[in-house]
């Protein structure tokens, strides 16, 4: 998935970092502290970020846990304003994970990369006016 938002990225000549958390749960509080950061003049400020991830249900409550609880700290800071693509897959076995995940099957990563470049369009546009 990072190799197919890469490409999309790059396919726009967009600028991006890379930053890797433990899991799932960490994503919306990790994208939260870049946010406050990038507040200071010597942090990076990002227009919008990419979250990709991949939650494989197992044999406890714990998946749904997770699942649930990325996706509502994502759509929380949306939300709020933040630009976010959702690229963190939920799902029930690694051959369903692979086959969302390949760029050339459904290409997740690239989807959730483009999802957030079309959100930054539409706020550029609605600050300009519809009209514009």
């Amino acid at each position: 998935m990072l190799d197919g938002a890469k490409d999309a990225l790059r396919a726009q000549g967009v600028a991006f970092d890379v930053v890797t958390v433990p899991g799932a749960l960490e994503i919306p509080p990790t994208i939260a502290l870049a946010e406050e950061a990038g507040r200071y003049p010597t942090a990076p400020r990002y227009d919008g970020y990419v979250a990709l991830g991949c939650v494989i249900r197992g044999e406890t409550y714990h998946f749904e846990i997770v699942s649930d609880q990325s996706a509502a700290g994502i759509m929380s800071l949306g939300i709020k304003g933040l630009i976010i693509g959702n690229g963190i897959l939920t799902v029930e076995d690694e051959d369903q994970a692979w086959a969302r995940a390949r760029r050339s099957e459904g290409d997740k990563g690239g989807g959730a990369a483009r999802a957030c470049m079309d959100l930054i369009a539409l706020k550029k546009r609605l600050r300009v006016g519809l009209g514009a």
